[in-house]
């Protein structure tokens, strides 16, 4: 590849850890002069041990000191940039060709609705100045303060990549991420309406604390646990009487809610380990499919793209697929974007976005007064 031109396609990567604290992905993005995206390479660092135990802990702390908030950034700012070096290597790029890194952060605590009356804040673990003095690259950071700013829930963001990748694809469309939360994006046909996109709960979050706590490793693999228990009508009432869920758009949501001991609470002490693990399951396909239900959808047979790490489940799959057989489930990578790599490249595009100031946030989406240029710039 050579260094863009304004007539060619300019080269950006964006870095995303969710909620899952599984890692860090790296997406190489390629923006054409109109601003289409198109996905070129892909890294991923898994998340040390250490420091996916840090993390976690500062997640559910009471309270962390600055040492300690320092140090987990720190050592997570060199996970980001270990992944971003390993893409230029693997694709014998160099810095200079990459316009800008688009960098997410990790959620540390997310709070649009404040905190017993204080302020609302969203706090990203993130060192931009020490990415970019690491790569060489210029880097673009800080994306949800200023949608917060405006009065918005400054999530879910993925909804505005969403209508640039898929929204020109004749027909309505529906995005499904399954991360560590899951969020709905229904794009109209209709280029005069607008996008409505919104948390819908707990996807991965709860199901790999679950996990964790009875084997060890990070994740239900396959959902083949899951699979070996029966779902409990009893428990899922309890568990869907959680307020979040019968909140109207917008709305968002994080560890803050559906943790641990969120779960435990709703417990009788009769449940069977792998039986709770199906509930959980459930419990995302069923608050997905009353998600589903808020959308102006003018065509029942709609295609829904699944993307994120719970679309390799193949349990969660089968329990969405009861749930939405009105809906044809289809994996986005049909469409050049395979499922993992949906929120890497969104951040590569905010980049793009944020240099050419344009917009990064859909009102309709955060809530937020107006569209707003979101992120700051950090030259190398």
């Amino acid at each position: 590849m050579k260094t863009s031109h304004p007539s060619s396609p300019a080269y950006y990567i964006g870095l995303m850890s969710g909620t899952s604290l599984d890692g860090i992905d790296a997406a190489l993005v390629a923006i054409a002069p109109d601003h289409t995206p198109q996905l070129l390479a892909t890294a991923a660092i898994a998340m040390p041990d250490t420091l996916h135990e840090k993390l976690l802990h500062l997640c559910h702390a009471p309270s962390a000191s600055f040492a300690e908030l320092a140090d987990a950034e720190d050592a997570f700012c060199r996970v980001q940039a270990k992944a971003v070096q390993t893409l230029l290597a693997e694709q014998k790029l160099t810095p200079k060709q990459i316009t800008a890194i688009g960098s997410h952060g990790q959620t540390i605590e997310h709070a649009p609705q404040g905190h017993q009356g204080g302020p609302a804040y969203t706090l990203q673990l993130d060192n931009p100045s020490l990415l970019a003095e690491l790569t060489g690259c210029t880097v673009v950071a800080d994306f949800r303060r200023r949608d917060l700013a405006a009065g918005g829930q400054a999530a879910p963001l993925a909804p505005a990549f969403h209508q640039a990748l898929f929204g020109q694809r004749p027909g309505e469309q529906l995005v499904l991420n399954l991360g560590g939360f899951a969020n709905l994006t229904w794009l109209p046909q209709e280029q005069e309406r607008t996008v409505v996109g919104f948390d819908t709960g707990p996807a991965n979050v709860l199901l790999d604390a679950w996990f964790a706590k009875h084997y060890p490793g990070r994740f239900d693999d396959n959902g083949a646990w899951a699979a070996s228990g029966h779902i409990d009508p009893a428990l899922l009432a309890r568990l869907l009487k959680e307020p979040f869920f019968h909140q109207p758009p917008p709305r968002s949501t994080g560890r803050e809610l559906f943790h641990l001991a969120w779960l435990e609470q709703h417990l009788s002490g009769n449940e069977t380990p792998q039986d709770v693990q199906a509930t959980l399951a459930e419990l995302t396909a069923v608050s997905v499919a009353q998600g589903v239900t808020q959308l102006p959808l003018s065509q029942p047979s709609a295609a829904l793209l699944v993307c994120g790490g719970g679309a390799h489940n193949a349990y969660l799959m089968e329990r969405l697929a009861a749930h939405l057989s009105q809906l044809t489930l289809l994996s986005p990578a049909t469409l050049g974007w395979p499922e993992d790599w949906i929120e890497a490249g969104a951040f590569a595009w905010l980049a793009h976005q944020r240099l050419h100031g344009l917009p990064g946030n859909l009102p309709s989406v955060t809530g937020a007064s107006g569209p707003r240029v979101l992120g700051g710039i950090y030259a190398p």
